[in-house]
């Protein structure tokens, strides 16, 4: 048993309320027994009437507060172990109201919209806007960006959306709120976009190539359904197709429409989109997979070719017609092929699974003899079109004739051209495919020979890589795709000696005036080189400057110079029936008149040379790289 004691709960020193509003005053002493409870609000007892409650456990309650109820409001509490009291006292404050509520709204989807919601409150207090969807508070950090606050302002509360979708439709609430009270507003906000997913998608009716489709209406989204769209995939392909339709329009009000041009045999699943004005809705669930029913086909194969093969064989292939194309089961292909010229056709029928080609052997199929071919598939069902009419050789045999009146002239020291007479073209068992020519040592084997061939007509070719001073032995055979035929008579060739392998040395030089004289000694060739000819000196004045190529009979040469002329590179090589030699480079001063020898003495490409050769007036440009 305890006194009524106030020092836990005391009545709270300031009271808040707005007017026209609700204030609720709780007095909760510690007592034991239970305190009785009398308010006073002054010197003015409380007693229940239309604006004053008294609860029961002592709360005081006043409704529709308006500023004459200011002022100090006390509890007395009193039990048999004595009583105490506590004191309040009520403020009165401006009401939350309002001011510019939300309007509804009919956007579509993608468009960007602000609510407004503006309010008035007592300015002594703080005011918080709250916005909620379908009474679901909204939750700005979780939009993914579609909410924001449209304004920093505390009496402005509107709400900005973006990017509008069908699931930001509802009724939004705009709630503002102090610490005493709050004021709410609501508006609706319509989405508009394209129709929702049709459902219960059935196929009926299956026939080899076509189907009955039937399917349920899906949410309109609040803009009518314009017309209907079909699409199929077949289970080679993952990739949906939009299908041609009976209506070829179907129209929002239908439920129903007849798929055409589908393919037989084939596996199918479909769905349907509806779409209106503001464009084409999700596609339905596809339907469950159906076959179509089976048909004889309707393309020929195609590709159709062959030859080559074995002696007395005609060898007959094409193109696999894919499963798209085979329209049923038991696929397979019959052909017909006859000798050109003659009167009956031979037939053969081949499975798909077996073979993609028909080998037909007869000891009385000659050699590279045309025949017309053609073909057309077959399946359970019946035939389908025939081909047209291809050529296709029997096996060709090597060539029975050879080239004649084979040349071989040698050029340099490593190099030969040889050139034939071509075999006559009736007396070829093939196609006529080229050339080899076959070159060995003397005293080696033929059947060591090196090879060389040559494409199409041509009638000559050119050899490298061979050794200098040597003897060769030349054939020439014709080729085919059966191999390559008897050869030539052989001729023989002699290659020439290799040029001398020493570049010229002591090179000097003068100037008189706007020429500059170089001479060098002369190179003497060994008894197993090639003689010398002449010698070329490439002249570069720089190494951005075009090249001049000189060509000299003799160990000297005099070349015209500018008058600013400081310096410029020269190579000097011998030349002759085998060949040029290995170049001295040097590079000449104007204030020097003794070799000065290049480390880098490497042979280079040339450029667009120029060719001068002294003692004469001729002068060819070398369009071509020339590489000396």
């Amino acid at each position: 048993a305890l006194a009524p004691d106030f020092r836990l709960n005391p009545v709270k020193r300031l009271i808040p309320a707005a007017r026209s509003g609700k204030v609720i005053i709780p007095c909760q002493p510690r007592a034991a027994p239970k305190a009785t409870v009398l308010w006073t609000k002054g010197t003015e007892l409380l007693i229940n009437s239309s604006r004053v409650t008294i609860t029961t456990d002592g709360t005081l309650i006043l409704q529709n507060i308006s500023k004459s109820d200011e002022g100090k409001y006390t509890c007395f509490a009193e039990n048999f172990m004595g009583k105490a009291n506590s004191t309040g006292i009520l403020s009165v404050r401006d009401a939350t109201k309002i001011t510019l509520a939300p309007s509804s709204a009919d956007i579509n989807v993608g468009e960007n919209l602000t609510l407004q919601c503006h309010a008035s409150h007592d300015p002594t207090m703080d005011l918080t806007f709250t916005w909620s969807l379908d009474d679901f508070p909204i939750d700005f950090d979780k939009s993914e960006g579609h909410y924001r606050r449209a304004s920093a302002k505390e009496a402005i509360g509107d709400l900005s959306i973006f990017n509008t979708q069908l699931k930001h439709s509802g009724r939004y609430t705009c709630t503002a709120q102090t610490v005493v009270d709050s004021a709410s507003e609501s508006a609706t906000l319509t989405v508009r976009g394209p129709p929702g997913p049709p459902g219960g998608v059935v196929v009926r009716d299956i026939g080899d190539t076509t189907v009955q489709l039937s399917w349920s209406r899906g949410f309109d989204n609040h803009s009518p359904i314009a017309r209907y769209l079909i699409e199929a995939r077949t289970l080679l392909s993952n990739k949906w197709k939009q299908m041609r339709t009976n209506p070829v329009n179907i129209e929002g009000n239908a439920e129903t429409a007849q798929v055409l041009n589908l393919i037989p045999w084939m596996d199918y699943e479909f769905r349907v989109l509806a779409s209106n004005i503001l464009g084409v809705g999700e596609p339905s669930l596809p339907s469950s997979k159906i076959r179509t029913k089976e048909a004889a086909p309707t393309v020929a194969p195609s590709g159709l070719g062959g030859g080559g093969g074995a002696p007395n064989e005609l060898i007959i292939n094409w193109t696999p017609t894919l499963r798209d194309y085979q329209n049923g089961d038991g696929f397979g292909y019959i052909l017909s092929f006859r000798k050109l010229g003659s009167q009956g056709w031979l037939t053969a029928r081949v499975p798909h699974a077996e073979s993609l080609h028909y080998v037909y052997r007869n000891d009385s199929i000659g050699p590279y003899t045309p025949f017309e071919v053609k073909i057309k598939a077959y399946n359970r069902k019946g035939e389908g079109p025939e081909s047209l009419t291809a050529i296709v050789y029997s096996a060709e045999e090597e060539p029975k004739v050879s080239p004649f009146r084979v040349t071989a002239k040698a050029v340099l020291s490593s190099e030969m051209d040889v050139s034939w007479e071509p075999v006559e073209q009736g007396d070829m068992t093939g196609v006529l495919l080229g050339y080899e020519i076959r070159y060995w040592k003397d005293g080696d084997k033929e059947e060591a020979a090196d090879r060389v061939r040559t494409a199409g007509l041509v009638t000559s070719a050119h050899v490298t890589g061979l050794n200098p001073n040597t003897k060769y032995h030349v054939s020439v055979r014709a080729y085919n795709r059966a191999g390559t035929g008897p050869p030539s008579p052989s001729t023989n060739v002699t290659t020439t000696k290799p040029p001398p392998k020493r570049p010229p040395g002591n090179i000097s030089w003068t100037f008189s005036g706007s020429t500059v004289s170089i001479k060098w000694d002369p190179v003497v060739a060994k008894a197993d080189e090639s003689a010398v000819t002449g010698y070329k000196m490439l002249y570069r004045q720089d190494s951005h400057s075009a090249p001049t190529l000189y060509l000299a009979s003799k160990s000297r040469i005099d070349i015209p110079v500018p008058e600013d002329f400081t310096h410029a590179f020269v190579q000097i090589r011998v030349t002759g029936p085998g060949g040029d030699g290995i170049p001295a480079e040097v590079h000449i001063l104007r204030n020097s008149g003794t070799s000065m020898m290049v480390e880098d003495s490497v042979t280079r490409p040339v450029p667009h040379a120029v060719i001068i050769t002294t003692n004469s007036l001729i002068m060819v440009a070398l369009i071509s790289y020339l590489e000396l």
